[in-house]
């Protein structure tokens, strides 16, 4: 099954995606919720009843009242537009080394010992269209490609082989990332925070994990979890920038719903990242090439650039960078505050 948020009538708008149109949920039985939030949160009691429309929709048949909307006629939403929480793991180990070793620095043992993740601003979820930038958002603004999944039930402790059952779907994700911000905080050891916080962007729709069984491939030896063949690429300005598999996964998204669990609560509604997959960002690129050619000429998102993000059986994730009208820069305060006299 293949949900989608959309805005209608300046709320959100829960629909199915079926054959290229969309059609209201409540529409078409009076049990379905009519948004995301509330879907997840009684998915127990209602999926049977989506599959069970779904499957008349797909013989041509008319349900309820609901009447066929083109997908391209609507303003899309990120599919979980509220999520409760946005974790995002370290999933791909080529990413983490290749990064590493770009800065001279040997691979970390503790990779392969236990996933992590860190906390994100889930008020900053968008979906598709444009991304709004402040000035110092443009120091080596850069693009991440990864998928991303939703939880549909609550659960605490919850085992590696039993965590699949909690995911409700899968998503393109979009972890936007300005590195000159990252790079500074986190020589604090903490973080990262503000290089992050301005936009994380999923969609164009949830697509359920039924709909993936023909991609499905064992886990990693020594793993435990669902993983899936399945192709990923960036375009920037139509040029493809990064082409990798949700395949190579090295922890499984069961096993990184294990740890985020451990002791506590999660929630139907929050939304998990697999990290960056291999080659998916432009400061893995960009240290890639200055490794092999000391006159590599670095990339870097600019206003005006299109972003794209294709990930088989999750459709296409368009954006694009958008300036804000607004000349406030927090690294000029910090070079404010450095040059003051010292007490």
């Amino acid at each position: 099954m293949k949900l989608v948020t959309y805005l209608r009538e300046e709320t959100d708008q829960l629909a199915l995606l079926v054959d290229g149109h969309l059609y209201n949920t409540q529409e078409l039985h009076d049990e379905l919720p009519n948004n995301m939030q509330l879907f997840l949160l009684m998915w127990d009691d209602v999926i049977e009843i989506a599959r069970g429309v779904e499957a008349e929709l797909k013989k041509g048949r008319r349900i309820g009242s609901a009447e066929p909307i083109p997908l391209d006629s609507v303003t899309l939403m990120a599919p979980v537009p509220f999520p409760t929480s946005c974790r995002d793991g370290y999933a791909f180990r080529q990413h983490v080394a290749s990064a590493r070793r770009n800065r001279g620095l040997e691979m970390i043992p503790e990779f392969d010992q236990y996933p992590i993740f860190y906390f994100t601003n889930h008020n900053a979820i968008q979906g598709p269209g444009p991304i709004a930038c402040m000035p110092d958002h443009f120091e080596k603004l850069d693009f991440e490609l990864e998928v991303a999944v939703v939880l549909n039930r609550f659960g605490r402790n919850i085992p590696a082989a039993e965590a699949d059952d909690f995911i409700a779907g899968f998503m393109i994700m979009n972890d936007m990332s300005a590195r000159v911000l990252q790079m500074e905080e986190m020589k604090l050891n903490l973080g990262p925070a503000k290089g992050k916080d301005f936009s994380t962007v999923i969609g164009p729709m949830l697509v359920t994990p039924d709909e993936l069984a023909a991609y499905k491939i064992p886990a990693k030896p020594g793993h435990t979890g669902n993983n899936y063949n399945l192709k990923m690429t960036c375009k920037v300005n139509g040029v493809e920038v990064s082409n990798g598999n949700m395949g190579d996964m090295d922890w499984t998204f069961a096993e990184i719903i294990e740890r985020c669990s451990y002791g506590v609560n999660v929630m139907p509604g929050d939304v998990i990242g697999s990290g960056t997959v291999g080659t998916g960002c432009f400061l893995e690129l960009n240290g890639t090439g200055r490794l092999n050619d000391p006159n590599y000429e670095e990339q870097w998102l600019q206003p005006g650039d299109e972003v794209t993000m294709e990930i088989t059986g999750l459709g296409t994730l368009t954006n694009t960078i958008e300036e804000e009208a607004a000349d406030l820069s927090i690294l000029a305060l910090k070079q404010h505050f450095m040059n003051l006299p010292k007490a």
